[in-house]
């Protein structure tokens, strides 16, 4: 009997370390990704992105708790926390607490840890990258003119060679100014283009948000800088709800289309009213 015992316990402990060694070997790999923004050269911001790979194709993962650090991984060097959402995202802010860790250099690292849940084992990722910073400015003949720089020591320095994109920000996605996607700096950290959108709508006042971006740049992160330019159509909207017109609403069509209207009516009716003593004097007459 004892032996029997023996022997079904021992089953049970096995199927259950089987059981928890295939729900680990269950688990899928997180693939975890970082990014920086720099917008306007003042808003500051990380960006996590958790995706795995099922069935050989990518599927971004909600709900994995991440935890942003600038530097070294430490509670000291902690950025915030944030819980992907449903497209596999999280953004954190880069607080001034994390200032003096700025500070410290021209050049800088984040790392970004994604716990351990049911479903995926926890994991890191880091980034390093170079300070930099975009001026964009404007000339005649709605010339663009916009300047990368990147911080060496304590000065900055214009840098070459690198993809910018110039463009007119829009509700929908940004619209290039030009035919032309995407400039390179040349030896001043400069790019030139010109603004040939024709009757774009701007704000009540006709004015566009001009944009200058390097997106993704492996050194450099994302970066951004905005300036508002009166080369737009004013786009305010006209009221015409109590005014007389083809589309306005009942009692306000034209004066012209109402007389046709009106008159067709007394005509009918006219030769109706006609018709109609006609068919009596008839009556009358005995015919």
């Amino acid at each position: 009997m004892r032996k029997l015992k023996y022997i079904s316990l021992t089953v049970v402990l096995s199927a259950f370390i089987t059981g928890m060694l295939y729900s680990q070997a269950a688990k899928n790999n997180l693939i975890l990704g970082l990014s920086y923004f720099n917008n306007n050269n003042q808003t500051q911001f990380l960006k996590a992105n958790t995706k795995t790979k099922i069935d050989r194709k990518f599927q971004q993962v909600p709900g994995i708790p991440v935890s942003f650090y600038i530097g070294t991984v430490s509670p000291a060097n902690l950025i915030g926390k944030a819980t992907t959402n449903e497209k596999g995202l999280a953004f954190v802010f880069i607080t001034p607490t994390a200032k003096d860790e700025w500070s410290r250099s021209s050049k800088q690292s984040f790392t970004v840890v994604a716990d351990t849940t049911k479903l995926y084992d926890g994991t890191s990722t880091s980034i390093d990258l170079t300070k930099a910073k975009i001026k964009i400015d404007t000339g005649e003949d709605k010339k663009i003119t916009a300047v990368l720089y990147e911080l060496k020591d304590t000065e900055w320095v214009p840098v070459k060679g690198v993809d910018m994109k110039v463009a007119v920000k829009r509700m929908g996605g940004d619209l290039n100014v030009s035919e032309t996607p995407t400039y390179t700096t040349d030896s001043l950290g400069t790019i030139s283009a010109d603004f040939k959108v024709v009757n774009l709508p701007g704000d009540s006042l006709g004015n566009l948000v001009l944009v200058a971006r390097v997106e993704d740049n492996d050194i450099y992160g994302n970066l951004s800088t905005e300036k508002n330019v009166p080369w737009g159509v004013d786009a305010r909207y006209i009221y015409n709800f109590n005014k007389r017109s083809l589309f306005a609403r009942r009692g306000h069509s034209p004066l012209w289309l109402e007389w046709m209207a009106y008159s067709i009516i007394v005509a009918v009716w006219f030769i109706l009213l006609y018709l109609f003593m006609q068919i009596r004097k008839l009556k009358k007459l005995g015919v």
